[in-house]
């Protein structure tokens, strides 16, 4: 069962809370912190380079369409079943052994991606299929699958390997340091990656990300030698239960078959209790998940549309796009040293922001507008991201840490392709202009709801000192 509150998570907590007023050396001075950045930033490389160079693939002729959308789906299912998994095994096991084995099954799969558009076939339906269904498409579909599959069980790990090698007091530094690399990686990579594609063949790239991946299983550092010990120089009493087989307590004996399904369903459950135990996590990740579902999916369908039929011109795609990474840097560089008072409330309001995206696109505004409005959205979103992945880390029992992390992915990343599949039937049906509208009022008023609930104004149970 999932108490409460436990002497350990207790004394954890206050040591962490002791901790956070002392003054810290930066991040990325720490050479534990600069491998992990190295690490995370690698595998958000590796993660936003593959689908554009399996663009570039269709491009060149070396895939269809079809096949690209099979891989991009697999990857995705991928994705989603392996984000659970991997945080009931970064709470279960080391979370640097899990980072290791994630990348590692990414590294693997990335050369059997590229060795199948390699052959030729993946595209033009040679090897035992017509129409671009042959064997190297199975491959590609089984390759994406295992790459979706480890980006996904990574993802949770690193989120609590942060907690683990970060002081508390470093660690909303240490969160826009990550979020900052991963803006960078989504600016310069498909840049990067069109031009490495004027000299090297697409499967060369491919193979390119998987050295990506096997960087982000090698080089981050080790963390604590259990989980729940998660602030460096501090320990938690009960992690290891006298005469238990397993780490925290929290796992029971080997089982087979079913009752392995069984353990981790139930391992999963106790984080989504542990979830519930902190409203302001609830409430927050519905909001993002409300922002992501109805914000982000409209504007990525209905933008294309706009800069097409409004300015008759795609620079505005590419602009706004650009804008919105350029905001997203912005915002982490700010949030980097910004520390509100009433961080929840700031960050509920930071994330309101991405209303005026979809707002932009609703209005007939000048084109310079919705450029200006994209930038909002992107200094918006991580000035939420980081003071909610800090929170996270601080206030969540350290041995449940990566589960809650994945329960956070799972909805946040998981539900976006839902909203996608839906946005473009709706403006089919009733036309982009309510939808936009609805989706935008979607944005604005769902965080700011959520400042009601309790615990919502400092994202924490308790009142900071």
């Amino acid at each position: 069962m999932s108490e409460p509150s436990t002497p350990a998570s207790r004394s954890t907590r206050t040591l962490e809370r002791q901790a956070s007023p002392a003054p810290s050396r930066a991040p990325l001075r720490e050479p534990a912190f600069l491998r992990l950045w190295g690490g995370a930033t690698a595998s958000g490389l590796a993660t936003w380079s593959m689908p554009f160079v399996l663009g570039l693939a269709v491009l060149h002729d070396a895939i269809t369409p079809a096949a690209l959308g099979l891989t991009l789906a697999t990857r995705t299912a991928g994705f989603l079943l392996a984000v659970p998994v991997g945080g009931v095994l970064a709470d279960r096991h080391s979370r640097r052994a899990v980072v290791f084995w994630a990348g590692l099954a990414a590294a693997v799969a990335s050369p059997a991606l590229a060795w199948a558009i390699g052959t030729g076939s993946g595209g033009g339906g040679g090897g035992g299929g017509g129409g671009g269904w042959g064997w190297s498409t199975g491959v590609m579909a089984v390759a994406g699958a295992v790459v979706g599959a480890g980006q996904g069980a990574c993802r949770p790990a690193f989120q609590a390997l942060t907690a683990e090698v970060v002081a508390p007091a470093s660690r909303q530094r240490a969160n826009a340091a990550m979020t900052l690399a991963v803006r960078v990686t989504t600016l310069g990579g498909p840049g990067l990656a069109a031009l490495l594609a004027t000299v090297l063949p697409v499967s060369t790239l491919l193979l390119g990300t998987g050295v990506l991946w096997l960087t982000a299983a090698l080089l981050p550092p080790p963390g604590a030698s259990t989980p729940g010990a998660s602030t460096p120089g501090a320990t938690t009493p009960d992690a290891m239960t006298p005469g238990a087989t397993t780490p925290c307590g929290d796992v029971g004996p080997a089982r087979s078959g079913g009752g392995v399904i069984r353990g981790f369903a139930r391992e999963f459950a106790e984080g989504v209790r542990e979830a519930r135990r902190h409203p302001w996590f609830l409430g927050g990740l519905g909001a993002l998940t409300a922002v992501i579902a109805t914000g982000y999916s409209a504007t990525a369908v209905a933008l294309p549309l706009v800069s097409r039929e409004r300015y008759d011109t795609e620079a505005v795609l590419a602009a706004a796009a650009t804008a919105y990474a350029v905001g997203a840097l912005l915002g982490a560089l700010v949030i980097a040293r910004w520390r509100p008072r009433s961080q929840g409330w700031a960050a509920l309001a930071a994330l309101a922001c991405y209303g005026f995206a979809p707002l932009s696109l609703w209005l007939p505004v000048p084109a310079v507008a919705v450029v200006a409005a994209y930038v909002v959205a992107g200094v918006g979103i991580e000035l939420f991201n980081v003071p909610w992945f800090t929170a996270t880390q601080r206030e969540v029992e350290p041995r449940r840490l990566a589960r809650v992390s994945s329960l956070d992915f799972m909805l946040s990343y998981g539900l976006a392709p839902v909203g996608l599949a839906l946005i473009a039937p709706a403006i089919d049906a009733f036309g982009a202009a309510p939808v936009l509208a609805t989706c935008a009022f979607a944005c604005f008023l769902t965080p700011l709801a959520v400042m009601v609930v309790p615990t919502a104004r400092h994202f924490s149970r308790h009142q900071p000192r």
